[in-house]
This record gives C-alpha cells, sequence and structure tokens, in this order.
C-alpha cells in the first residue's frame, strides 16, 4: 500500500469494478489445473495470496488511476511535439509541461493555396508562445470562425487538439482531433494522440456503451496510427535521423493507446506485446508505459517481467516512481510464493 501520507484518488464504485478486473491473473483451466496438484493447505495458501495479489493489484490501479490523464497531458505532448519537429528545432526535451507544436503534424494530404490576410493571420495563431494553452485556443477558434474553410483548417484543428488537452478539457480535444482526421484521414499524429489518450481517461465501468464507444475508438485510432506510419514520405525540413525520431515517438503513441485499451478491457495478455512495442522505440519513455506493461505482466504471473518494467518506471522521476517501486517489491514477493506463468 502506498505512504499514508500520498493521497490516492477517489474511486466511485464503477471505477472499483472496472480496476478489480485488472486483478484476474491466469485463465481459469490453468488455475484449476496447477489446484489440482497441490494438497489441501497449499490451496488454500495459493488461494490467501491470490486474494493478496488481487488486493495489491487493485489497490496499485487505483493509486494511479488519476496519474493517466495527467501523464496524458505530458507524455502524450511529448509525443505530439517531436512527431513535428523541423530542422530548426532541437531534439524534444522531457519536461514537466507540454510544448506546442510548430508544425503541420505529419500526414499525406497536402493544404490549397492561401491569401495573404488568411497566411497572415495563420501566422499570427503560430506565433503564440509555447504553452500558452489559453491564447492558442482563443486565437485559433477565432481564425476557424473567420475562415472556415482555410486552407489551414486542418493544422489548426490539430494544434486546438493539443491546446485544449493541454488544458484539460479532453472532451474538446477529442472533438477538434475528430474533426481533424476526418479532414486529414492520415494525420497520424493526432491519431496516436487520440488513441493513448482516450483510454487514459476513461472513468466508469468499461461495460457502460459510452466507455464501450470510446475505447472502440481509441482502438481504431491506435491501430490507424501503426498501420500509416511507416508508409509515409519524409518531409523536406526533416533529417532522417528527425523524421525517424518523430515516426517512432507516434508508433510508441499509438501502441500504448492500444495497450492500455486491452488493459481497461481485462485483457492482460494482448496488452503485453503492444507495450513492450511502446517502451522499446519510444524516444522519450512514458513512465505509465512501463508501469502499464508491469502490472499487465504481473496480473498474468510473469513476475520476472513484471519486476523489470516497474523498476524501469521507478528509475524515472514523477509521480508514478514510488508507486512503481512498491509495485516492483510486490512482484519480486509473489515471485518466490507463486509459479510464474509461461509466456
Amino acid at each position: 500500500m502506498e505512504d499514508a501520507g500520498e493521497k490516492a484518488p477517489v474511486m466511485n464504485p464503477n471505477e472499483v469494478q472496472v480496476l478489480a478486473m485488472l486483478g484476474q491473473t491466469l485463465p481459469k483451466q490453468k488455475r484449476a489445473a496447477r489446484t489440482a496438484k497441490l494438497g489441501d493447505e497449499n490451496q488454500k495458501e495459493m488461494r490467501r495470496n491470490r486474494m493478496r495479489m488481487k488486493l495489491n493489484t487493485w489497490l496499485g490501479m487505483a493509486t494511479v488511476v488519476g496519474l493517466l490523464a495527467g501523464a496524458s497531458g505530458t507524455a502524450v505532448a511529448r509525443g505530439w511535439q517531436s512527431a513535428q519537429g523541423s530542422q530548426s528545432q532541437p531534439p524534444a526535451q522531457q519536461s514537466d509541461k507540454p510544448k506546442t507544436p510548430d508544425v503541420t503534424p505529419l500526414t499525406l494530404d497536402a493544404p490549397a493555396p492561401v491569401n495573404a490576410e488568411e497566411d497572415a493571420a495563420y501566422k499570427a495563431f503560430q506565433g503564440v508562445i509555447p504553452n500558452d494553452a489559453a491564447k492558442k485556443i482563443e486565437l485559433g477558434e477565432a481564425f476557424l470562425l473567420k475562415y472556415p474553410e482555410s486552407r489551414y483548417k486542418s493544422p489548426v484543428y490539430g494544434a486546438l487538439t493539443y491546446a485544449y488537452l493541454q488544458a484539460g478539457n479532453t472532451q474538446k480535444m477529442q472533438e477538434y482531433g475528430e474533426k481533424e482526421i476526418t479532414l486529414s484521414p492520415n494525420d497520424v499524429s493526432t491519431l496516436a494522440l487520440l488513441g493513448q489518450t482516450l483510454p487514459r481517461t476513461l472513468h466508469g465501468s468499461v461495460s457502460d456503451p459510452a466507455a464501450v464507444q470510446l475505447l472502440a475508438k481509441a482502438e481504431q485510432y491506435s491501430k490507424q496510427a501503426i498501420e500509416i506510419t511507416p508508409t509515409l514520405p519524409k518531409p523536406e525540413n526533416l533529417t532522417d535521423e528527425a523524421f525517424a525520431s518523430a515516426k517512432n515517438q507516434t508508433l510508441a503513441m499509438a501502441h500504448s493507446g492500444l495497450g492500455l485499451v486491452f488493459v481497461r478491457r481485462g485483457k492482460n495478455a494482448e496488452a503485453i506485446p503492444q507495450l513492450e512495442q511502446a517502451v522499446k522505440i519510444d524516444p522519450n519513455p512514458d513512465p505509465v508505459n512501463y508501469y502499464l506493461l508491469g502490472m499487465a505482466n504481473k496480473s498474468t504471473s510473469h513476475f520476472d517481467d513484471a519486476v523489470a518494467a516497474f523498476n524501469k518506471c521507478a528509475a524515472m522521476t514523477g509521480p508514478l516512481q514510488g508507486t512503481c517501486k512498491t509495485q516492483a517489491e510486490d512482484a519480486k514477493k509473489l515471485g518466490t510464493t507463486q509459479l510464474s506463468a509461461p509466456k
């Protein structure tokens, strides 16, 4: 359990039901086969161990659920920024605050010509200082009102998607993100941003119709980003290294989103390869992904892999550091008292 000085988010009954699903471990057939080989006393001990494991898993997820949405505003935004780098921009740096993208997201869709007045208005929109989400939103909304059919509508939609995420308004983030991918279906930056962010902001039971729809959308957006990103041609203003980094960051976000969709649905075994790919290719590793990978491995009795993932998370400074350290110790203990499942 967490230190008494740390504040865990308040859980509603529906959220408890969702998180309780993540405590499930091996399929019933494997658990039954294993139990049949043990004596009555060992069966009782295993039941106690599983209860402790489920409780620890629930407590860990309850603690982190309030951090997921916050991580979306930092780690997701780092990915969004990286996917839009140019030769004039330095490599993306980890920071506590997301950075506002300065150029059009990676996409196959090209805009049409523009007039001078419209061009000046768009440049003013671009010129908003980094991280001033309120100003970005103000100028972006005004731009779209004055130029509803602008050739810059797509990049404005994309920038507003990020700005609303930065401002903590995920409803408007989703609204503008979906407008953007309707207009520019190949905008992998926005697809990946939505794919990773939506499941991180989910509240309530996964069986609720709204939650089912949200997870379905996140799965679709993540899979589209994974499919399209490798086919993108390199923009002329990007070096080979910057382009490769941008694609890897986008793919890491998409795999992260798909992995969390599976975690939310209680399909931890399916989540593991997605989360493994996310941490493998991410130029700026996200501790949330290591945490989720650890929880997925722990819930499927892959204790050594869980310890390794939690240790990676615990080595990163941030709000999950203490939680991951505790989970690493718990997974290590479980590995000494329970059989590990084959992978």
